[in-house]
């Protein structure tokens, strides 16, 4: 843990997520599940072991990575969507409970280069989304740079909110 080997925690950044998605109509409830306890409970799980270290230092950062897919909906993405949008509720008002000594980022990518397919369960709609990603996608590096630039801000400095995509996505 970070506290024992550096004996403070500055960052905490939530970044994991699976997306099997599919149409509604599939039905497809254990993929739902996965989708809620990765994408949300994981966040929750993950504020609730930093707040209160964070709390006791009196400072920290939490960087919650969410998602373009909860800003514009399309089919297939309504679980996923969903649960990003609950990160992002969650993510508000984590921000508007922290004082003025904690800082709250939700950074929400679009299209990166990532091994996220392997969790999509839908060979079709897998198919086109790794077409897509292969099209557009954006190097992980791009959303590292926009994370360090929320946490190079000055102490008194909260980016709230950071929107990026690949200029191909629409």
């Amino acid at each position: 843990m970070a506290i024992e080997r550096y004996g403070k925690l500055d960052v905490l950044v939530n970044n994991a997520g699976v997306a099997p998605i599919s149409l509604l109509d599939e039905l497809l409830i254990d993929d739902w599940e996965e989708m809620i306890d990765v994408n949300l409970k994981g966040v929750l799980y993950g504020i609730a072991a930093a707040l209160p270290v964070f709390r006791r230092q009196n400072f920290g950062h939490f960087v919650n990575v969410i998602s373009t897919a909860g800003i514009q909906i399309i089919p297939t993405m309504a679980v996923y969507a969903g649960t990003k949008n609950a990160v992002r509720t969650i993510t508000e008002a984590l921000r508007q409970e922290a004082g003025d000594k904690l800082r709250v980022t939700s950074v929400s990518p679009g299209f990166v280069q990532t091994n996220l397919t392997n969790s999509m369960t839908n060979p079709g709609v897998k198919a086109q989304i790794v077409e897509r990603m292969e099209k557009m996608a954006m190097p992980p590096a791009a959303i590292a740079r926009a994370i360090a630039f929320a946490i190079e801000q000055p102490a008194d400095i909260d980016v709230n909110e950071i929107i990026i995509r690949p200029t191909a996505q629409g």
